[in-house]
């Protein structure tokens, strides 16, 4: 079992991000440092991380505003800290927004996962440095679409749809051939779609319950029979923890929620979730709100992952159910108005109206 002591964490102040963070350090076997690199774009907020600044910070977190394409920033922060692993969660996300303007993808997703790579590599490999661990997360995204039936397996070959998935594929490719040419100890793991708190409200499930909050119309793709499996993103956390403490070197695990659901339902599903916590809206249910938008170029299907690898050889399995996570994350939303109110004062209504081209009820 890897003992983790110096941990560069990549975009900590995004989603998932600055969810593995809180998660890593209330870890009772975990005891080392977390050193948090990022960018802060639009979707990394350093308030994600208040309360651990407040609780850890110069002591066991330490925060570093910087770009990972900045070969010296990086190379000079595995210098002062000794990393021995890399958590590499920074990346442009959005499918929508590569579709507006790839350049920032393949930027930061390509160039900055390769500065990385090379950085780690003269670090560990020349610098002969044992235990060390490179792990970088990806997407179901980069497989392409299913079709009703099947579920992608780590040997299913990639066919990325959109600049972020194609993006995405060539970082993994990177992270494998490191592997394969230079012996870098790496794992890539490739998950669903993730929702929970903190989640940038660009996104399907936190846009849903802040606009069905404010009556205010939900926008949905098509017919919303696109179908996702999502995780819980704790569940997520705890899966990445399992594979940096037992996952095999130079091994890709496919990580899943086991909860396939049409976007829709999962709408039509907040929507009732609200309904039965908050009471109806004065002009009655909040399914009334739902609002069907032209889809998306190159909008992929189906999602669906085999988890039977990191069940069988790690011994990991999603807790939450879609439901349960559905209401922790709406009380967290519920309960974070603050947080809501300052993400939504900027950026996110600027990209909003930009997106929708005057569909100016989407926020």
């Amino acid at each position: 079992m890897r003992r983790l002591q110096n941990v560069l964490v990549t975009g900590g102040c995004g989603f998932i991000g600055s969810n593995f963070i809180h998660y890593l350090l209330n870890q009772p076997d975990f005891e080392g440092q977390i050193i948090n690199l990022d960018k802060l774009t639009y979707a990394g907020n350093p308030e994600n991380l208040k309360d651990i600044e407040e609780q850890y910070g110069n002591q066991r977190y330490i925060f570093i505003k910087g770009d990972i394409c900045d070969f010296e920033l990086v190379k000079g922060i595995f210098q002062t800290y000794d990393i021995d692993t890399v958590v590499h969660f920074a990346a442009e996300s959005h499918v929508d927004r590569s579709i507006l303007g790839p350049t920032p993808f393949i930027q930061t997703n390509i160039n900055g996962t390769f500065s990385l790579l090379e950085v780690a590599r003269y670090a560990w490999l020349e610098g002969k440095k044992e235990g060390c661990l490179f792990y970088h997360i990806s997407t179901d995204e980069v497989y392409g679409s299913l079709g009703k039936t099947g579920l992608f397996t780590e040997d299913t070959p990639y066919r990325p749809n959109s600049p972020y998935s194609a993006s995405k594929a060539a970082s993994d490719h990177l992270v494998r051939a490191y592997f394969k040419t230079y012996g870098l100890p790496v794992i890539i793991s490739n998950c669903t779609n993730n929702y929970g708190p903190y989640q940038f409200p660009e996104k399907l499930i936190p846009l849903t319950i802040l606009n069905a909050l404010e009556g205010k119309p939900i926008p949905v793709y098509g017919k919303g029979e696109n179908i996702r499996d999502w995780i819980y993103v704790e569940d997520h956390c705890e899966a990445i923890w399992c594979l940096l403490k037992r996952g095999k070197t130079g091994e890709q695990y496919n990580i899943g929620g086991t909860n396939e659901m049409r976007n829709i339902d999962v709408v039509r599903l907040i929507c009732n979730l609200l309904d039965e916590m908050l009471g109806p809206l004065s002009f009655g249910p909040r399914e009334n709100l739902i609002t069907f938008v032209k889809d998306r170029p190159g909008h992929d299907f189906r999602y669906a992952m085999d988890i039977t690898k990191i069940k069988t050889t790690i011994g990991w399995m999603p807790k939450t159910n879609l439901k349960e996570g559905l209401k922790k994350t709406i009380t967290w939303y519920l309960t974070h108005r603050s947080w809501v109110e300052h993400i939504k004062s900027g950026e996110y209504q600027r990209w909003v109206k930009e997106f929708y081209g005057g569909f100016k009820d989407a926020v």
